[in-house]
């Protein structure tokens, strides 16, 4: 039944001028914003759709993964752009806040609205 059709996400945020400019600025992901609504304009066609919700939540899980080439440079990169990387206390990751405990080097941050983000890096391109 939905086979062939052009599926979407989405997710909630507290303040789209924040996220805009997060999305936008911090994170250099093309936006634009129609009826108070913001949309991620990402690789591949697959537009994400990002809502106002007064009493919004963050998500507990990570809700959009990065993949990139070179997870050093990544988290260097966001770090100098003022992105703070999350620590979990069950997952151990390195001074610079990425878990290297197995599967894909990954590192977890967060939007202003609270909600999970991650950069990963591929399994076989160690840096």
């Amino acid at each position: 039944m939905f086979g062939t059709t052009k599926a979407f996400s989405g997710f909630s945020v507290d303040d789209i001028d924040a996220a805009r400019k997060f999305y936008g600025e911090t994170l250099g992901i093309r936006v634009s914003e129609q009826n108070g609504l913001l949309t991620l304009h990402i690789a591949g066609d697959r537009d994400i759709l990002v809502y106002p919700k007064p009493d919004h939540t963050p998500a507990t899980y990570t809700i959009l993964n990065f993949p990139v080439d070179d997870i050093e440079a990544a988290v260097d990169e966001l770090s100098g752009r003022g992105v703070r990387f999350e620590r979990y206390e069950h997952l151990e990751a390195d001074e610079k806040g990425i878990f290297r405990g197995g599967g894909p080097l990954i590192a977890w941050f967060t939007d202003p609205a609270g909600n999970v983000l991650s950069v990963l890096q591929e399994s076989g391109k160690e840096t």
